[in-house]
């Protein structure tokens, strides 16, 4: 087996996973050995390599009993450039999800598809499933170029569009791994049929470009080592920041000219939101601009910046090891000219570009064709049947009914494209009766730009719940803001169960990150178009004191803000120091009413338990709907009603 090491950069023994990389013959040991065992896990090592091949162990932490063997079960994630989903395989991992995994799906907010819950015994027949349906898990996880993420909206009459989709899908093919250890290991060796590679693709793989090519080794690009971490890319077009562009290791812009034809690409690099808690070292960061490249230089100028991580990233620290920590240590101009040095040539200056928006697609909409695409929200990206409501039903029958293909959302949602108007009618037929909201002004506000990771039970790296208290926790910040009075108020909300940020709470308005069980630390202050870092606020804020923590903030928001200005640029604007002070001072406008449950005395004094009273979806809707209408909160409206009716029994 030929090695390809990177250039020595430090004298710092490398990290334990480097060595895994190294002697797992292209991602091949141990994954190959031990699938065909007996046995209901991986060793920590397999693992390891098993993430490059798009899956991750874990524990359902919900199963664990005291003496027994851990719940190991497999979470598979799909790699989609573009989000892209054809009906052949969406209808696949539907049925993959009931035969083998926890009967749901869930978009992920790299527009990937996630199953969770497969056995290992059970783990081969389902990826030979995804690959045989036109789909790949290939380089979903691991130290390697992630899914490739562009505007999900199929716009015919904007070429711009189109360009993003065609380059996602092309950059993705660039730096996927060549290794054949995927196909050996889960097919036996039988290449799958897939679309065929654009001819520049191939030509740019194999041109050296100044050394971003490692010559006789199966991994032209990556090499033995692969990359020191992950490696995020995207593509959008101007003014678009559905992507979250700012997050991105790399990030290409596309610009056309007044006829609409492709002219090249500005740049971003050095974006990424993993950080760990109380590790300084660690931190968040925004994207540089970096410049502008012409269309037919675009492919060398990827290659050049990954070569540029791949030899000089850090593969002593896996802390320190994303392109934002080298660009942060280089700073733009250094790292331009390393960039430059493969690239053969300097790059071009960057291009002013308009603001950048954040948009959701949601309902229905022209596609500039003639036909129509609907984009459906997807509460925290999982696709399920739970009661009345029957979405994966629903979605399952339009799919099966209408062959139409997906586009998954960066923001956990998915759009139905290539709909004929004569189809319209039966397709929200199948919705309604599913109780599929398709009409996105009707969804709650602060549900539908809000976003969760998964955590626990199955996240190995959850500290506290994500996925499944936010829903309550955003009912409860509804409620607060109809109390203060502001009812029609809404903001970007993302929670994670731990610090390294899959659903992006770093750029969110108010950012929730698992600090400890049943705990939070507060970021805020992003932009509602996640063009700006959010701040740690405070370090550890637990669930029960939610309420007691944002009432005076959001007070300080309605009476200083700005004429149209968003919860996320107040924050910014007025400063820590100026929301402390405000809070320091604050005294409840109304006394709030508690339901404290009796208590011995000498536990009262110290602590009283407080609880919360449920309605049914449709009676809580009669409270906001009459409140709003006579301009009071909520729960004054509530405290009223019940007042009067106890005085009825006296």
């Amino acid at each position: 087996m030929v090695k390809s090491a990177p250039p020595p950069t430090t004298g710092r023994k490398p990290s334990k996973v480097e060595g895994l990389k190294e002697n797992s013959n292209f991602l091949r040991e141990p994954v190959a050995t031990q699938i065909l065992e007996d046995t209901t896990h991986f060793t920590e090592d397999a693992v390891q390599i098993l993430k490059f091949h798009g899956s991750y162990q874990q524990d359902n932490r919900d199963n664990r009993t005291k003496g027994q063997e851990k719940d190991y079960q497999f979470m598979l994630r799909t790699k989609n450039p573009g989000g892209l989903v054809p009906p052949q395989l969406y209808l696949a991992l539907d049925k993959l999800a009931d035969e083998y995994g926890n009967h749901t799906l869930r978009a992920t907010t790299r527009q990937g598809f996630q199953m969770h819950g497969i056995l290992k015994k059970n783990l081969k027949a389902a990826i030979a499933t995804i690959v045989r349906n036109l789909g790949s898990t290939l380089g979903a996880c691991g130290d390697i170029n992630r899914n490739v993420m562009a505007p999900p909206a199929p716009f015919k009459n904007r070429a711009e569009y189109q360009y993003a989709w065609e380059y996602a899908q092309n950059i993705a093919d660039l730096l996927s791994p060549q290794t054949g250890a995927y196909y050996e290991i889960w097919l036996d060796g039988e290449k799958a049929i897939s679309a065929e590679e654009s001819p520049e693709v191939k030509a740019a793989r194999q041109s050296n470009g100044n050394g971003t090519i490692i010559h006789d080794t199966e991994e032209p690009l990556y090499g033995t080592y692969y990359m020191p971490r992950k490696f995020k890319v995207s593509v959008t077009v101007p003014g678009d920041n559905s992507i979250d562009l700012y997050s991105q290791d790399l990030t290409l812009v596309v610009l056309t000219d007044k006829k609409g034809q492709l002219e090249g690409f500005n740049i971003f690099a050095g974006g990424g939101l993993g950080r760990t808690h109380n590790k300084e070292e660690t931190f968040a960061r925004l994207a540089d601009p970096i410049g502008y490249v012409a269309k037919e230089d675009v492919y060398s100028a990827v290659k050049a910046i990954v070569a540029t991580q791949r030899d000089y990233g850090d593969r002593t620290d896996r802390r320190h090891a994303r392109l934002k920590y080298l660009i942060n240590d280089w700073g733009v101009d250094k790292f331009r000219a390393k960039v430059e040095e493969y690239f053969g040539k300097p790059i071009a200056p960057f291009k002013q570009l308009p603001e950048f928006k954040y948009h959701d697609f949601l309902g229905w909409h022209e596609q500039g064709d003639g036909n129509l695409f609907l984009g459906i929200s997807i509460d925290n990206g999982r696709v399920k049947d739970e009661g009345s409501f029957q979405l994966k039903t629903a979605l399952r029958e339009i799919v099966e009914q209408f062959n139409l293909p997906i586009r998954l959302t960066p923001n956990q949602n998915l759009i139905f494209y290539e709909i004929t108007p004569e189809n319209k009618p039966a397709i929200q037929a199948i919705l309604d009766r599913c109780n599929v909201v398709s009409d996105p002004t009707t969804i709650e506000p602060l549900v539908r730009y809000a976003m969760a990771c998964p955590a626990l039970p199955t996240c190995g790296l959850a500290i506290t719940e994500s996925e499944r208290a936010i829903p309550g926790i955003l009912e409860r910040i509804r409620t607060l803001l109809d109390k203060v009075g502001l009812q029609n108020e809404h903001f970007v909300v993302r929670m994670t169960g731990c610090p390294n940020g899959c659903a992006r709470p770093y750029m969110a308005e108010l950012g929730f990150v698992g600090s400890a069980p049943e705990s939070y630390q507060v970021w805020l202050g992003g932009s509602p178009n996640q063009t700006r870092l959010a701040q740690p606020y405070v370090e550890k804020l637990h669930d029960n004191d939610i309420e007691s923590f944002l009432e005076p903030i959001f007070v300080y928001f309605r009476k200083s803000r700005k004429s149209g200005e968003s919860f996320g640029d107040f924050c910014d604007r007025v400063g820590f120091d100026g929301i402390r002070e405000f809070v320091a001072q604050y005294q409840p406008e109304t006394t709030p009413v508690t339901i404290e449950s009796e208590q011995p005395e000498a536990v009262s004094k110290s602590r009283k338990a407080r609880y919360r009273v449920s309605l049914h979806d449709d009676l809580y809707n009669k409270v906001k709907a009459t409140a709003t209408s006579q301009g009071r909160s909520m729960t004054d409206l509530v405290k009223d009603a019940l007042e009067a009716y106890f005085q009825s029994l006296s």
